[in-house]
């Protein structure tokens, strides 16, 4: 008789738990009432100039300065930690080696697909001409954006001063560095 009681204490503190959480629900609702406003009130410029209603609650990206303007402020070392995420593909050694990604000895204003035997993609060799310091912000900015269908898996590095410190270390890579842009 006893394991039956046992049984019946379970059963009724499961119940009294359910009871408490259903109430606490219950209670809630009635104490707090969220406004919800029938428009969206953030507004969002678009490229034709009239304003339209934003899908979400991001801002806009901030248009960033032209590379030249953030590379006179580069910050060579800082490019190198930023490399680092894109050691696990690319080797930045003269002569080394090609790795997941062609090696980055050399790259700035060098024609794209200028390493004999790398496997380049046919988006990004359909890009032409060479990496200017104009190119490589963008590519690093969003490879998929400037190259549709580059076999690149990186997502890019969304924050221009940080990419004006990459270019600026890619640009001490070689045995005589590329001119500044004004230069």
């Amino acid at each position: 008789m006893a394991s039956s009681l046992e049984g019946n204490k379970i059963a009724a503190a499961i119940l009294t738990a359910g009871i408490i959480a259903v109430g606490s629900s219950v209670l809630t609702d009635f104490l707090y009432k969220p406004y919800i406003p029938k428009e969206r009130s953030f507004v969002v410029a678009t490229a034709g100039g009239e304003a339209a209603p934003a899908e979400t609650g991001a801002a806009a990206p901030a248009t960033a300065e032209p590379i030249a303007v953030r590379l006179a402020s580069a910050d060579v070392e800082a490019g190198k930690t930023a490399a680092k995420k894109c050691a696990s593909c690319h080797t930045f050694d003269k002569g080394g080696k090609n790795g997941v990604g062609p090696n980055l000895w050399g790259i700035v204003n060098a024609p794209k697909g200028h390493i004999q035997g790398f496997a380049y993609s046919q988006a990004l060799l359909g890009t032409g001409g060479e990496w200017t310091y104009e190119s490589l912000d963008a590519f690093i900015a969003n490879p998929k954006a400037y190259a549709p269908g580059t076999k690149m898996s990186f997502a890019g590095i969304p924050k221009p001063d940080e990419r004006a410190n990459l270019i600026a270390y890619l640009r001490t890579l070689a045995d005589q560095p590329a001119p500044l842009p004004g230069s």
